[in-house]
């Protein structure tokens, strides 16, 4: 295999095929990259635009091993990954962004000890194995919290509120009895996110802050740039760039800030990879965080994330999609649909950025 920079011609192996795979694959094909997907699923978003589809379980060894050789370098679209059969199965094929950035987020005690340990806040909490554990967490955090398995939870999965007043067997159970994280509940004014990138030179880019609005635990709109401050965007950005150095990153992370009424940020999670809250930049940027994560796992230059646009992303959820004809008539908007067979009941099935002229702001 090739060494860095990538050259035209040369493989990129993604672990993963759903819609940011599929991205991935778009943005590596522009610079006449090969893309190789491994997923359990034939029909996978990205097995419609790869050169090669490797079908079966994500933590097959044989299946990972066959990856690597076919691949240049291997990424991945989601963090649930299994780290050790991925390190035994790559050789010396080269993973970015790096196994141990998957061993942090994997985890959310893990992930909260880190950042703590860097001089980032998050909210505060307790590591809870048992649910005999959780009253005297909630006497000691004291208020509203919620309750979160330490692994495999998204899209609000996963989750329980609680208080002292409620009864901690239920609410154990109610997250499959699995180790936790117990977390105070931050009185936060919004939510932002940042989407940054390392490359392997160590140069590091962070697109404006976009201030997001979930429903029902699933992010529904992305605005850019939102109620963020020059000063906020500031901050966040350098938080950004702290986690990317300590972690030898390479690639793109999303990191999920609460902004406390007082102007506080507090990080609630980082995405080792792209992002969903990170869409619009493939509408309002010269080059979306799909290319740059290419270019920085290429090895390539990475490019200004310099927004041209205001702009707001809504996601595609479920019957949201059947608006297509709408949508795409729509003025100044650009449509993206994920290639998805089946629309279900919250399932994101594609976004919308709807762009303006550039105003004053982050």
């Amino acid at each position: 295999m090739s060494g860095f920079p990538l050259r035209p011609g040369a493989t990129v192996g993604i672990v993963g095929g759903g819609q940011l795979g599929r991205m991935l694959a778009l943005a590596a094909a522009r610079f006449g990259y090969r893309i190789a997907v491994l997923d359990p699923d034939p029909g996978c978003p990205a097995a419609q635009v790869a050169s090669t589809m490797i079908v079966g379980p994500y933590g097959d060894g044989a299946l990972l091993a066959q990856l690597a050789s076919v691949s240049d370098v291997v990424s991945y679209e989601f963090e649930n990954v299994a780290v050790e059969p991925l390190r035994k199965a790559l050789g010396d094929t080269v993973l970015s962004p790096p196994a141990e950035a998957l061993e942090v987020s994997q985890d959310r005690v893990v992930e909260k000890a880190f950042l703590n340990g860097i001089g980032i806040a998050t909210a505060e909490w307790r590591a809870i194995d048992a649910p005999d554990e959780l009253g005297h967490a909630l006497l000691d955090l004291g208020g509203d919290c919620i309750l979160k398995t330490r692994r495999f939870g998204y899209d609000g999965k996963g989750q329980a509120r609680i208080n002292a007043k409620s009864t901690f067997t239920d609410a154990f159970e109610s997250i499959g009895k699995a180790p936790a994280i117990l977390e105070k509940m931050v009185p936060f004014a919004f939510e932002i996110s940042v989407i940054a990138a390392r490359g392997r030179d160590g140069a590091i880019v962070a697109y404006d802050p976009a201030e997001n609005v979930h429903t029902l635990g699933i992010l529904k709109s992305s605005t850019v740039p939102g109620r963020v401050t020059g000063e906020l965007a500031r901050a966040a950005r350098e938080i950004a760039g702290r986690i990317l150095s300590h972690l030898d990153y390479v690639g793109v992370i999303g990191i999920e800030f609460f902004v406390g009424k007082d102007g506080a940020l507090f990080v609630n999670e980082i995405a080792p990879r792209v992002h969903n809250s990170g869409h619009w930049t493939e509408a309002a940027c010269l080059a979306s965080q799909f290319e740059n994560h290419v270019r920085a796992i290429a090895g390539l230059p990475l490019a200004s994330p310099e927004r041209h646009f205001d702009c707001v992303m809504d996601n595609l959820i479920g019957d949201d999609v059947e608006r297509f004809d709408d949508l795409v008539a729509a003025p100044r908007s650009v449509v993206h649909l994920y290639g998805k067979s089946e629309v279900r009941r919250g399932r994101k099935m594609g976004h919308v950025t709807r762009v303006t002229p550039l105003s004053s702001g982050a």
